[in-house]
């Protein structure tokens, strides 16, 4: 008997039973430094011609480890591999690969600071922000688990007399996995675990700023008794591997996460029927936000100000969740920032190996350039309010940066840029303000404090994102407690966690006996 379905707790490393443990995974991942890894196709370890290093981004001298920098040709091997698994895999006993995740999810819990360890040094989480994002993969291997159990028998039909009516849910195919660097574990594993469960074989194109969260999985995977063949694991440049099986004919499916530039790319490939395909590719994409917190008149201004800094500066503001823009009445303006400020000023910057430092790097040089260059035009924009400049060390660290007096119509208030920088906008009363949310092609999530109910209630119908909260901040969506997914330019509303969502790697079959 398979127990409900809960949330995994997260660890509290102000305890040594935890705290301990973790340093010694640190350490461990450290001795490692500089190891070579090998892709996984069809159930044996491969190489490729070249290699290419991922580095620690708070350290960049420190390299985690060396990754094949798969070409064409393995790409095709991996695509072999998935076709010739899927034959079988497809017929497993949905009961048998819903037990295999139940598997993986409680080896996770063993490696839990394996797995902690890799994204503190290869991405620059601080220790709650890797945990939480460690916690919320066995969730989802966890819930996908359970919701196969659920949708894996005949499902109800309307009966009708003399004939005996079934309708199924059958397996896609072969998919091409693309999950990105920032929740290189809970992004990577959830999209993985559904179409897996499901019936379908994939190809795993992690991120190459993260290959070393997708090489634990594919151990943990084995481990847990999945077939050869099932997940292929493939690492390198996208422009090679990725564009080349997103418009591979055998394709089934590409399920993405990251910006929406490379979303609108795979989507406008992916559409193109090339030749000898034989159906409609399907395109699962989450793509990005330009997310915000609205601050009535009527709000507790303290929690809004914790609620804001939290969420803008979490992980280094890396989410796409992430609140980049605060807009509030302008009869709380002045509070809020006097309040504000000082709150960021507090956060502390550096290695999150070590625990005093709540903020990280951001992920490389690139990012870096990036947002050094979106401060400059802050600097045009409105008034630097703190932060602006990076942060002594041997990473790419930079202050959290606050920019007030912003237009809402600026570029530091449309555009997604992705790192610690905040634009604050004042709005005239709460109408202009749910004018201000809606005013950007995203639509992924949002926060709105207030006291008054009926702004509450207008703010539900209004605010147009796939998740909105109340009187709290605009991250940390739970494995189906807030289903995960949004608007517009924000993707598909694939509602990651959800109940819906493994319907997205299945297809409906109808079939009638007549007696």
């Amino acid at each position: 008997m398979v127990l409900p379905y809960k949330p995994e707790p997260y660890k509290d490393f102000s305890k040594e039973e935890n705290r301990k443990p973790q340093l010694d995974a640190i350490a461990a991942l450290e001795a490692k430094y500089g190891a070579t890894y090998p892709l996984f196709i069809g159930g044996k370890e491969v190489k490729a011609k070249e290699t290419f290093a991922s580095i620690n981004p708070a350290d960049k001298d420190k390299v985690i480890g060396h990754f094949q920098k798969a070409d064409v040709d393995l790409a095709e091997q991996a695509m072999q591999a998935a076709l010739e698994a899927f034959e079988e895999w497809r017929f497993y006993d949905f009961r048998e690969r819903a037990n295999i995740l139940l598997k993986a999810a409680q080896i996770s819990r063993r490696r839990r600071y394996d797995i902690n360890a890799g994204m503190i040094l290869e991405e620059g989480k601080n220790w709650l922000e890797a945990d939480a994002d460690t916690a919320e993969g066995i969730d989802f291997l966890e819930f996908y688990g359970r919701e196969m159990l659920r949708l894996g028998p005949n499902q109800p039909v309307t009966p009708f007399p003399g004939e005996n009516n079934e309708l199924r849910y059958i397996a896609l195919g072969v998919g091409l996995v693309i999950p990105p660097w920032n929740f290189p574990w809970a992004i990577l594993v959830g999209m993985s675990s559904a179409a897996i469960v499901t019936g379908n074989t994939i190809i795993l194109k992690p991120s190459s700023d993260s290959p070393y969260m997708g090489q634990i999985f594919t151990e943990i995977m084995r481990e847990a008794g999945l077939p050869d063949g099932v997940l292929n694991y493939l690492t390198g440049p996208g422009a090679i591997a990725g564009e080349y099986l997103v418009k591979h004919p055998k394709t089934r499916f590409i399920s993405f996460t990251g910006s929406k530039e490379v979303g609108l790319r795979i989507i406008e490939n992916a559409a193109r029927t090339a030749e000898g395909q034989i159906w409609i590719k399907r395109v699962v994409a989450e793509m990005g936000g330009k997310d915000c917190i609205l601050v009535d008149e009527e709000a507790d201004v303290d929690a809004a100000v914790e609620g804001v800094a939290v969420a803008a500066f979490g992980f280094q503001g890396q989410k796409c969740s992430a609140c980049s823009r605060a807009i509030i009445d302008e009869k709380v303006y002045d509070e809020f920032v006097a309040k504000l400020i000082p709150r960021v000023k507090q956060i502390t910057v550096g290695p999150t190996t070590d625990t005093a430092n709540w903020m990280g790097p951001v992920i490389n040089e690139k990012a870096l350039k990036n947002t050094l260059a979106y401060i400059e035009i802050g600097k045009k924009e409105g008034k630097l309010l703190t932060g602006g400049n990076t942060v002594e060390g041997n990473g790419f660290f930079l202050e959290p940066t606050v920019f007030g007096d912003i237009a809402w119509d600026a570029r530091i208030a449309k555009e997604e840029i992705f790192a610690p920088v905040l634009a604050l906008i004042k709005c005239k009363g709460f109408d202009d303000g749910l004018r201000i949310v809606n005013s950007t092609e995203f639509g992924l999530t949002g926060a709105v404090f207030t006291q008054d109910r009926t702004k509450i209630e207008k703010a539900k119908r209004l605010f147009h994102v796939g998740n909105m909260y109340v009187n709290r901040k605009c991250t940390g969506a739970l494995v189906d407690v807030q289903p995960f997914g949004g608007f517009n330019m924000s993707g598909t509303d694939s509602k990651a966690g959800g109940r819906d969502y493994l319907l997205l790697f299945m297809q409906g079959k109808s079939i009638a006996e007549r007696f």
